[in-house]
């Protein structure tokens, strides 16, 4: 199981864009490509930017379960973590992941109201790689 562990964790670090689901409040799920998390402890929890006034973000304070899908094309490997998204709007979240040029999407700076922080939380996981999947728990 280690080698699952070590191969989705190349996966998502080789990846420049992730597919997060969310669901609609009238029950379907939602899917929209975003730019990779910017922080991540290992597999548990993953951080993301994004805008507070985005359609996402209403959707996850409304029914905070979620997933992401990484894909790498080419070698036809995908994972897909489910679990939980907050929505973090406290100075400390937003200062971790911060980057310089954030200004280009937030020109009020790092306190700027549109502004906040993805928190993904995993459960668990499901490898796709040679035709089969793998199933794990984080």
């Amino acid at each position: 199981m280690e080698n699952v562990y070590e191969m989705v964790n190349n996966l998502i670090d080789s990846q420049s864009t992730v597919f997060v689901g969310s669901v609609s409040s009238d029950g379907f799920p939602n899917l929209k490509a975003m730019l990779a998390p910017r922080q991540r402890e290992n597999l548990h929890r993953l951080y993301f930017t994004t805008n507070t006034s985005s359609m996402r973000v209403k959707q996850f304070k409304e029914n905070n379960k979620a997933c992401l899908y990484f894909c790498d094309q080419t070698n036809f490997l995908g994972v897909m973590l489910t679990g939980t998204m907050e929505v973090l709007e406290d100075s400390h979240s937003k200062e971790m992941i911060w980057r310089k040029g954030d200004t280009m999407y937030y020109p009020l700076g790092v306190t700027d109201p549109d502004y906040c922080v993805l928190q993904f939380t995993s459960q668990s996981g499901r490898l796709y790689r040679n035709f089969s999947s793998i199933y794990f728990d984080i």
